[in-house]
């Protein structure tokens, strides 16, 4: 009996695994159905007016104009033949995949032309700017989501991270401010070094306290992050303040040779510092966790710290290096709050960032390159935020599924929020299960 109880647990769990999904994707299939038929009777209510976008510079740059109700029912079209793939999702296989992932892609371009088919400025916009803000907006998450990569992957858990990326913004600063007047040269790029080690340091103690002494890692991150809160605060008014320094010098744009040059896309090769090693800091941990020696002993302690042991790996001493490695890049990631984005420190001015950036890391399933695509998705969400500001959009005249909407101007607040609204889809599972490594949140002890 009791070996049938032993096998019997594994086939349940295997069963489980099949069948949520199943039903994930079978209830979104119905969403999507319901939101197919309604954009397909919205169509005919869209303003008529057509809307353009433009990808440069006028009156040369290429300009793509669409005709706003053709639009919405073609784009109502596509929901509602996923969301029919979607309830057939036992009959299609991995076509229903293939097709609810188009069909949630749809849902960028939709945004953007109703958003300019209700504006009451313009009915037109560039588009490159946009996807350049994005990239921009996208780089303290994508940084974020890297340090989480490290961390997690060792098998620590890190809500830190928002507190090692505020108090890297501030340490910087407090160094920029009062070692060079924020006046740039030398110490605008010395004071981001600064911040990039007090970010390893936050991460230091957040290992020692979980790897040492093996505390509970959820309340080792708070820790962290209400310790970074109230001592930036701190030193912002007996350090920052006192020192007269308000706005300092940004460090000036870097074009990579050759690509800046390229016909439309040229403006993405132009940028700060910090955002363009965002890519290189992309491209390097994607090698070294798994391309190299170190990250297959990092994911191997991240997935069975005692089964790493018994083949001569120290987990506690990767776990150590993947949390301060992991902490330095959420200083860089403060650096860029601070130093390059605004050139001034304000109290708690990640505002959040940190925990968007786990979103992003489970966004993208503990992988480099999927959580930068859920980075960029946020800081698409932050970027349309703010360009969504200046279009002015009033919803007039509009039902759904035959119910009046209620004439609304959208907004700031809802603008503003847009990354927030895109936090909660994203861990509310719509993207699927994700997969922990197996031993996150696991404190290990050595066997001898």
């Amino acid at each position: 009996m009791s070996a049938v109880t032993t096998d019997s647990r594994p086939i349940a769990e295997d069963a489980e695994a099949v069948t949520l999904p199943r039903t994930r994707l079978v209830r979104i299939g119905w969403i999507y159905v319901v939101l197919g038929i309604g954009l397909l009777e919205f169509a005919r209510r869209v303003p008529e007016n057509d809307v353009a976008f433009t990808f440069g510079i006028p009156p040369d740059a290429p300009t793509l104009s669409l005709d706003p109700g053709g639009a919405v029912l073609g784009i109502g079209a596509l929901l509602l033949l996923a969301g029919i793939a979607g309830v057939l999702e036992r009959r299609l296989g991995r076509v229903t995949s293939i097709a609810l992932i188009v069909a949630t892609a749809a849902f960028v371009p939709l945004v953007l032309i109703l958003s300019l088919a209700y504006s009451t400025s313009s009915q037109q916009t560039n588009l490159i700017p946009l996807i350049q803000q994005s990239l921009v907006q996208s780089t303290p998450i994508a940084l974020g989501a890297l340090a989480g990569l490290w961390s997690e992957r060792s098998g620590v858990v890190n809500i830190g991270i928002e507190g090692m990326m505020l108090a890297g913004a501030g340490g910087g600063f407090m160094t920029y401010a009062v070692m060079g007047q924020a006046e740039g040269g030398f110490w605008l790029y010395a004071s981001v070094v600064v911040a990039v080690i007090v970010g390893g340091l936050m991460a230091a103690l957040h290992a020692v306290l979980t790897v040492t002494f093996r505390t509970d890692q959820i309340i080792s991150g708070v820790v962290i992050n209400l310790l970074a809160l109230g001592l930036t605060s701190y030193l912002r008014q007996q350090v920052i303040v006192p020192a007269g320094v308000g706005t300092g010098i940004r460090p000036d744009d870097i074009m990579i040779p050759g690509l800046h040059r390229l016909p439309i896309i040229g403006d993405l090769f132009v940028g700060q510092p910090i955002y363009l090693s965002m890519f290189l800091l992309l491209l390097g941990s994607a090698y070294l966790m798994f391309r190299t020696p170190f990250g297959l002993r990092v994911r191997s302690v991240g997935e069975n710290p005692h089964a790493a042991e018994t083949l001569g790996i120290d987990p506690v001493r990767v776990r150590y290096a993947a949390v301060i490695l992991g902490g330095l890049i959420a200083g860089l990631g403060g650096a860029w709050f601070s130093l390059e984005s605004v050139g001034r420190f304000e109290d708690n001015m990640t505002n959040g960032a940190g925990f968007i950036a786990l979103a992003a890391l489970i966004f993208g399933k503990w992988r480099p390159w999927p959580a930068f695509g859920g980075a960029l998705l946020f800081g698409f969400a932050n970027a349309f935020g703010i360009r969504l500001q200046s279009l002015s959009v009033t919803l007039e005249d509009v039902r759904f599924l035959g119910v009046p909407v209620p004439t609304l101007e959208i907004p700031s607040q809802l603008a503003q929020s847009l990354p927030y609204v895109v936090t909660i889809i994203v861990l509310a599972g719509v993207i699927g299960r994700a997969i922990a490594p197996a031993a996150v949140g696991q404190p290990f002890e050595p066997s001898k």
